[in-house]
């Protein structure tokens, strides 16, 4: 079986579903024809017909109530938004609507949707294609919000998110599209929504992060290695609900913590994290908490983005920091 990149485990997941669900509809701008603008959805429109893969006009808002129609009546639709910085128009449909149908039907109707969308920087693109605005979502009642930071979890989230009877969004880091390749088995085996993975057992830190900045991450776990230091990584990958007590047994076992992302820090995602810890494992702690984020400025164009994100190096020098406090 060839090796698939993450872009490719999006495709192969929604082809699965759309064979085995007749309710699963893929919708958005170019999605059919030109099979969407990173390939996510090439040639599914010749798989399964217009009729189940839609181009849509280029209105976010219509793409974003007409999806909660489609869900309200048993359709699950799975919209494509070209790039998170393009869903803003959106906000109205999937705050106000979306995420309260349960609650607001008493659960007479559920909302089966999710909402698809490339993010982050690192693909030399202007700001609207490269934000991190997790945290809006997250922030919001009645939504889940999933980051996949590998082939094969995409596939399984992707799967278990189409699945699922409330409303996902589903941000899918562009700078790692292509990044690398795994064996991805088409089994339709779903991975648990609301989990952390464990990516690398360690005893002496903890580090939290969650998309593309896994990679990095990962990079800064084995540096360490080499000088005897034992990182254990821990890919969050479902931002809400927040699965605190995988990261709570980790941070018991280390004493330490640091977190890492990509989107801006004041508010973040990372800060939420960093309050749960305070507040129900303070005394596992041996040093502060420390994170290794974006700034809090716009993504700034393509020859100062890899200034913006999360690197090797920082994440190491804040390693280093938070050792020498404990």
């Amino acid at each position: 079986m060839p090796e698939i990149t993450l872009v490719e485990a999006v495709t192969q997941a929604l082809a699965y579903e759309l064979t085995h669900d007749k309710n699963v509809i893929v919708l958005g701008e170019d999605v059919g024809k030109n099979g969407g603008v990173f390939r996510a959805t090439a040639g599914l429109q010749e798989r399964f017909g217009p009729e189940r893969v839609m181009d849509t006009p280029l209105a976010e808002s219509m793409i974003a109530g007409m999806c909660i129609g489609m869900a309200s009546q048993g359709l699950k639709p799975v919209a494509e938004f070209q790039f998170l910085g393009f869903i803003y128009s959106g906000l109205d449909q999937i705050i106000s609507h979306a995420s309260r149908l349960r609650n607001r039907t008493r659960g007479r109707l559920s909302c089966p949707l999710v909402y698809r969308a490339p993010y982050g920087a690192g693909i030399h693109a202007p700001e609207h294609h490269s934000e991190s605005t997790e945290a809006l979502f997250a922030h919001t009642p009645g939504v889940r919000v999933v980051v996949p930071s590998s082939p094969a979890r995409c596939y399984g989230l992707l799967l278990a998110a189409i699945r699922d009877p409330d409303p996902v969004i589903f941000l899918e880091p562009e700078r790692i599209y292509r990044l690398v390749k795994q064996n991805v088995p088409d089994s339709g085996e779903a991975l648990p929504l609301d989990k952390c993975f464990v990516l690398r057992e360690g005893s002496d830190i903890t580090l939290v992060s969650w998309g593309a900045s896994i990679h990095e991450t990962m990079l800064a776990a084995k540096s360490l290695a080499t000088n005897g230091i034992s990182a254990e990584v821990i890919d969050v990958a479902t931002l809400k609900p927040l699965d605190i007590e995988t990261i709570l047994q980790s941070v018991a076992k280390t004493g330490r913590c640091v977190i890492i992302h990509e989107a801006h820090r004041t508010c973040g995602v990372g800060a939420e994290i960093a309050a749960q810890i305070a507040e129900k494992g303070l005394f596992y702690l041996q040093a502060p908490i420390q994170r290794v984020t974006g700034y809090d400025t716009v993504v700034p164009y393509y020859h100062l983005e890899k200034l913006y994100f999360p690197s090797e190096q920082r994440i190491l020098k804040t390693v280093n920091k938070v050792l020498e406090l404990a």
